[in-house]
């Protein structure tokens, strides 16, 4: 049995995973779906200013100290590469895999913002003028999407080493956003790199709307092919629909088994 932590990108909470949850759990694993502090629908201004990227790495240290995990799955969509990867760098040791979905996979002395492109370096200065520490979502999208912490997109990665012992390393790229994906480069870097192992789905950015079924797959079966015919795009940067929490929720950390 395989314990996954689940972690969203940028404006987003738990919720973002609710296709996929239950797909890994039928499988007959522990799933945690986290969200990130500041993410939350109770968390104040004083506690969105201040989150930060070490803010959200913590957040999944202290999950697995807090469910004893020593062998766990981390999965980063987007944003949250920047999270798992740091993450697994202060975890000593309780990573065996890392999966970035469509998500940054950053060298030490990076940012978020050094990492992407100038589309989205546009996306979160202008989001970030209402409040100046956190950025507002892109217009239409999910309406349970809530401000980003600016400080965790400025925030430098400080890397020891650690993070790049971890046995399994596994880069995810969604193919059906070309026009504004950042991730181009960094697919034909770590395709190149005998470490990673690199997917691709043909799908936009929110994988796990658009396509659970495939995105489970890649989580429960890496070395199979994975081909699939994806819903209609649903990307939250498309003005997605809105959807349904598993719960009924629209925030808090999301802990099934």
């Amino acid at each position: 049995m395989t314990t996954y932590v689940l972690v969203p990108g940028a404006w987003k909470g738990s919720w973002s995973f609710e296709a996929v949850v239950p797909l890994l759990e039928q499988a007959g694993h522990t799933v945690h779906a986290l969200t990130l502090t500041g993410l939350r629908p109770d968390d104040d201004d004083a506690t969105v200013a201040t989150a930060n990227l070490d803010s959200h790495a913590d957040d999944v240290v202290r999950l697995l100290d807090r469910a004893h995990v020593t062998d766990a799955t981390l999965v980063g969509h987007s944003y949250a590469g920047m999270v798992i990867t740091a993450a697994a760098d202060r975890a000593d040791g309780r990573i065996s895999r890392l999966v970035h979905l469509d998500a940054y996979m950053p060298r030490d002395g990076e940012s978020c913002w050094s990492a992407t492109n100038e589309h989205f370096r546009e996306v979160f200065a202008n989001g970030a003028t209402d409040t100046g520490y956190s950025v507002r979502p892109p217009e239409g999208g999910d309406p349970r999407r809530r401000p980003h912490p600016l400080a965790s997109f400025l925030q430098t990665i400080r890397l020891t080493g650690a993070a790049a012992q971890v046995p399994r390393r596994e880069f995810v790229y969604c193919s059906g956003w070309e026009d504004r994906t950042p991730f181009a480069a960094l697919r034909a870097r770590l395709d190149a790199d005998p470490e990673w192992q690199v997917h691709d789905l043909p799908t936009g950015h929110d994988a796990m709307h658009e396509d659970p079924e495939a995105v489970a797959a890649l989580m429960l079966d890496p070395g199979a092919p994975h081909t699939s015919t994806p819903a209609p795009r649903r990307s939250d940067l498309d003005g997605a629909p809105a959807v349904t929490d598993v719960h009924g929720r629209a925030g808090r950390e999301l802990r099934r088994r």
